[in-house]
């Protein structure tokens, strides 16, 4: 069994630092049309709802509400649309509630320990996961909205003015769709998602052999666990008057494909490439998926290895698939591949932990400075530094340098519009907001628009609650918030990134274990109820998710500005290679299994799970140290040279498995 290799790219120009280059990196996507005609049609109009009912203090909440929502108004089904909007939206009407809550009943020192709560709860959930990540931004924003930002109103009453305005945008989200997608043959974005792992699966065929086949497989594994949130939010959510995912045919096609993908990851492993026309099949299943109709002539089988043999069977009970689901008809028993929810341990992780911590301490001391600053209006810097210190959305440095440029190119531009428009009267301000709020989905591209963007929306919406005089104050107060997020963001023994990025692989590698241990343990076969049921796919996709996590956790940390935690820089490229290599040699494992390979004894896979429970104990609990302690086992290893170490072993003892 051959591993591929992974190949490097010279060049004559040494390359700018990681942490530089990515202050200039964009995020490379299509236009999203429809989302900008949503963010039109949501926080404009609900601002100039409230300015002409002669209540500009709710409709300036109802536009935040709206604004923030067009934030995480994403790509997808309108399912996953309404989990990443509603959950959002609930947590920051929460968050506002509190705030307003604290305004009204304490001192405005009680601001300070408010903020270092919710700060540590806001930190800790981003280890959670993507989605509670964003949900805890918005809910520490909007507390420190609450807090600093007097409106007219009971606290409840604010919180169901800004709720309001998220719920708008989402019923916009249900209604205004792209073109093309009401038709019956493409009645839904479960369908696109699915097809879109079969268009992945034929650009993994086609990179086999080649220098971009990891990539493909990472893309392949991407849109694979695309589609299966969406099938799963679509059995969670099921529309009115319709069946859940349970039984339904793309379900049953969907579970096609990830044998497929199965198959696919083990013909990298063989590392050989295959004939076009093979390369090209799958192609024919996505069309089918998008139209209804049947997937045609596939390639002949040619089962000259164990992975072909496993990719030519795959292909065919997917032609069956194909063909018995051409009508609607589903088979009883459909596959389930949902995978289990996420533990809620994550937060009390080191990462977690750390994440909090630093949150915390960021806004904290934002909000003690602020609060000494400003009788009123206080809420800029605390909000700044909230949206800065976020260590899972992006590297540090990055983050500062385009906050500032984005908030110097936001306050020219209002200011700007001020002058030409001699003064922003009611109706040149909606209209300025209708603008700002359409660009909001095209501006998530790179964080320095995004900054612009923003800061023109909530400059507006300050001036129509009335304080005409913040413009000017915003700049010293970002350069302040920036200052103290780089200072407290790069404490020793704070915000070391090999504390996230290690506790990542941890997760990655014992998630590895326990699908190991699955398919690995007890009597075998083809027809194993515990290899081909709904536990084992599920194991082997969350062992897929936490190694997408931590890749881009230790992209992310590539990217870090060196500080005091930093020293030598760590070879986080090399993990992810070996833990890649890991993950897929478990995959191929299970597939030897499942066609009948005989399994390894009892001894060895105790050798292999126990080695990769004690390399995650070292990559989690041990990146602080620089040496191992004299005698020291796997599990009290301190040096990141001997964390690569055992990995490699593990990937081995995987591959001999």
């Amino acid at each position: 069994m051959r591993v591929p290799a992974r190949r490097g790219v010279r060049s004559g120009r040494r390359p700018a630092p990681a942490w530089l280059a990515h202050v200039v990196s964009r995020r490379a996507a299509p236009v999203p049309r429809t989302a900008m005609v949503r963010g039109a049609l949501g926080a404009g109009p609900l601002l100039g709802a409230g300015i002409a009912t002669g209540h500009p203090g709710p409709g300036v909440l109802a536009a935040l509400g709206a604004m923030l929502a067009g934030v995480n108004d994403r790509p997808g089904t309108r399912r996953k649309g309404m989990v990443g909007i509603g959950l959002p939206a609930v947590a920051g009407s929460l968050g506002l509630l509190v705030g307003a809550l604290v305004a009204d009943s304490a001192g405005r020192w009680a601001a300070v320990p408010v903020l270092f709560l919710v700060g540590w709860v806001s930190g800790a959930l981003s280890a959670v996961g993507a989605l509670w990540s964003a949900a805890a931004l918005q809910m520490l924003v909007t507390t420190t909205i609450g807090m600093g930002m007097p409106m007219p109103g009971p606290a409840w009453f604010k919180a169901l003015c800004f709720l309001s305005g998220a719920i708008w945008l989402l019923l916009l989200r249900l209604v205004v769709r792209a073109p093309g997608h009401g038709g019956p043959a493409r009645s839904s974005g479960e369908h696109e998602a699915v097809a879109a792992v079969f268009d992945a699966l034929a650009d993994a065929l086609h990179a086999l052999g080649g220098p971009h086949a990891v990539a493909a497989r990472r893309r392949l594994v991407a849109a694979q666990q695309q589609a299966d949130e969406a099938l799963r939010l679509m059995r969670l959510l099921p529309w009115p008057g319709r069946g859940g995912v349970a039984g339904h045919p793309l379900a049953e096609r969907f579970g096609a494909a990830v044998a497929l993908c199965e198959a696919s990851i083990a013909l990298l492993w063989e590392g050989r490439a295959v004939p076009c026309e093979v390369a090209d099949g799958p192609r024919r299943l996505a069309a089918a998926v998008r139209t209804g109709g049947p997937a045609g002539l596939l390639p002949s089988p040619v089962s000259d290895s164990v992975e072909r043999a496993a990719f030519d069977r795959a292909l065919l009970e997917a032609a069956v698939v194909f063909d018995r689901t051409l009508h609607g008809a589903a088979a009883p028993g459909t596959r389930n591949t949902a995978a289990p929810s996420r533990s809620w341990r994550s937060m009390l992780s080191p990462a977690g932990r750390e994440y909090g911590l630093r949150v915390a301490l960021c806004v904290a001391v934002t909000g003690a400075v602020a609060l000494i600053l400003h009788e009123v209006h206080w809420y800029w810097l605390p909000a700044t530094a909230a949206f800065l210190v976020k260590p899972d959305m992006g590297p540090l440095f990055s983050r500062v340098v385009n906050r500032f440029a984005g908030t110097v190119a936001g306050v020219l531009a209002f200011l700007l519009c001020t002058t030409v428009l001699g003064g922003l009267g009611a109706p040149a301000t909606v209209a300025l907001v209708v603008v700002g709020a359409a660009l909001v989905p095209f501006s998530v591209r790179h964080f320095g628009l995004q900054t612009a963007v923003i800061t023109v929306l909530v400059l507006s919406f300050v001036r129509t609650a009335g304080d005409t005089e913040a413009a000017p104050a915003r700049l010293l107060e970002t350069s302040l918030a920036c200052a103290i997020v780089l200072l407290v963001g790069h404490l020793p023994r704070l915000a070391d990134p090999g504390v996230r990025v290690g506790h990542r692989y941890a997760v990655t590698l014992r998630c590895t274990e326990r699908y190991l241990r699955h398919v690995l343990a007890g009597p075998g076969g083809a027809h194993d109820p515990r290899r081909s049921g709904a536990e084992g796919l599920a194991l082997r996709n969350a062992a897929y998710r936490a190694l997408a996590e931590a890749r881009a956790a230790a992209e992310t940390a590539a990217a870090e500005l060196p500080g005091p935690y930093g020293g030598k820089k760590r070879d986080w490229a090399a993990v992810t290679a070996s833990a890649e290599l890991i993950v897929d040699a478990a995959t191929v494992c299970a597939l030897r299994v499942e066609l009948g390979v005989p399994r390894p004894s009892p001894a060895e896979v105790e050798q292999v799970t126990s080695a990769l429970s004690a390399t995650a104990d070292a990559l989690e609990d041990g990146q602080g140290a620089t040496r191992p302690a004299p005698g020291a086992g796997p599990r009290n290893c301190r040096s990141l040279r001997d964390v690569m170490t055992q990995l490699h072993g593990i990937h081995t003892l995987t591959t001999a498995a």
